[in-house]
């Protein structure tokens, strides 16, 4: 009796030991006919998928063309402005011109006048002692020999001394003359500037002006292409789910059933694992190996940081400078509806700015004067800290590139200084290499 017990209770520690680690329940197993429904439902999913996915590539490519024009207009509005402040201080210099030649023609006509008063006294003199200047009439007067002579001796006498002041007089008109023509000559010129600063208003007024309406037309449309974009999505993901339906069921099956086969030889290795584990000698793991310091101490290295050094700085058209992030500028339209004039940040060439200044380099706040400014490498020969353009000239967007195929830009409003993938849309055959 004892031994049935003891039989008994090794045969259930025996089943209890077997199926604790058993696989769970099969889950269930769809018939050929149900596979072959789902498989060609499937198939028309997968049809539908490759539709919309068609349509939400060519709607993106649309956003984007958007975006870079936008970005474009916004650089020209740079332009202008750096040009305008071009003009004007080159107007103020041309009047400061002006101003020093009217001044020194102002003292010349002072001295043409002194003279003038000198010779006037000199020729009623003259006149009282009974001669006249340039003319025979003090030798024509005179009454005897003795007072011909004498005449003769004190015209004499007075052209050595008084006479030269009718050439002074001569010579400080010429002088007069010219300086009053330099100072002509200034003042057109500092017309000229003013008309060409003028004319850069303008051009920046119109550039702003064609921003503000290819803001309000990007926005638009944005809003329509993320909308048809959301509802593409939604039946993307409707469509990949019903491809998991019973040919999913079925692969679990056979999983379940491979597993089912290899469960009694699992339990054997299990035991004879823990057997030798105990056995074994622990082997100690390898202390991991350092890692490699990153590379410092270049001015390429100084650039990229101190662009990385702006992630989340908040974007603002016209923002940035040499020394940091500064408010943004007004354009009248979509860039104030984010309030980019109220905002401290950078927009994409301000951030180039900040970042090169770092090295010792001082860039223009325009992407496309900063295109022509330094070294063009083919873009397939690019290198951590090259500038990367985007749009005829490099005038719509720059980012700086960090390398593996990555780079951080400042990249419109509304959004922040930040890491991204390189866009090859658009971009230009050439990098610009500073350092």
């Amino acid at each position: 009796m004892l031994t049935r017990l003891s039989a008994v209770l090794v045969l259930m520690t025996v089943v209890l030991t077997g199926t604790a680690g058993a696989v769970p329940p099969p889950p269930p197993n769809p018939s050929d006919a149900e596979i072959s429904a789902s498989r060609a439902e499937a198939d028309a999913k997968a049809a539908r998928v490759g539709e919309l996915t068609g349509r939400l590539t060519q709607a993106e490519s649309r956003l984007q063309e958007l975006l870079d024009d936008v970005s474009y207009k916004r650089e020209l509005a740079n332009k202008a402005r750096v040009d305008l402040e071009t003009a004007i201080s080159e107007a103020e210099a041309a009047r400061r011109e002006a101003a020093a030649a009217r001044v020194e023609a102002d003292a010349a006509s002072k001295a043409v006048e002194k003279s003038r008063l000198e010779l006037d006294e000199f020729a009623a003199a003259s006149y009282a002692q009974g001669t006249t200047v340039g003319s025979f009439s003090a030798y024509i007067g005179a009454k005897s020999p003795e007072d011909l002579l004498a005449r003769a001796q004190m015209l004499e006498a007075v052209s050595s001394s008084s006479l030269n002041r009718l050439d002074q007089v001569t010579r400080d008109q010429g002088t007069a003359a010219n300086l009053d023509s330099a100072a002509r000559a200034a003042l057109q010129k500092a017309d000229a500037k003013q008309a060409a600063a003028d004319e850069a208003k303008k051009v920046a007024e119109q550039a702003q002006q064609v921003a503000v309406h290819a803001h309000s037309a990007q926005a638009a449309a944005t809003e329509e292409l993320q909308s048809n974009k959301d509802a593409v999505e939604r039946e993307l993901a409707s469509a990949r789910g019903a491809v998991t339906g019973l040919e999913a069921q079925r692969r679990q099956y056979d999983q379940w059933t491979e597993a089912k086969k290899r469960e009694d030889e699992e339990n054997a290795r299990r035991a004879a694992a823990a057997a030798a584990a105990a056995s074994a000698p622990q082997a100690q793991a390898p202390r991991p190996a350092a890692s490699a310091p990153a590379p410092s101490g270049n001015r390429v290295q100084t650039v990229i940081n101190r662009a990385l050094a702006q992630r989340g700085v908040i974007y603002a058209w016209g923002g940035g400078n040499h020394y940091g992030p500064t408010y943004g500028v007004r354009d009248g339209g979509v860039a104030d509806s984010y309030g980019d004039y109220r905002k401290i940040g950078f927009d994409c060439s301000g951030l180039m700015m900040y970042a090169f200044a770092g090295a010792g380099v001082y860039l223009p706040h325009y992407s496309g004067y900063q295109y022509n400014s330094g070294r063009k490498v083919p873009l397939s020969q690019m290198a951590p800290g090259d500038m990367i353009f985007w749009g005829p000239g490099g005038g719509t967007h720059v980012a700086l590139y960090l390398g593996g195929g990555m780079m951080v830009e400042a990249p419109h409003s509304g959004a922040v200084v930040r890491i991204s993938p390189v866009r090859y849309g658009g971009i230009m055959p050439y990098v610009t290499r500073m350092l």
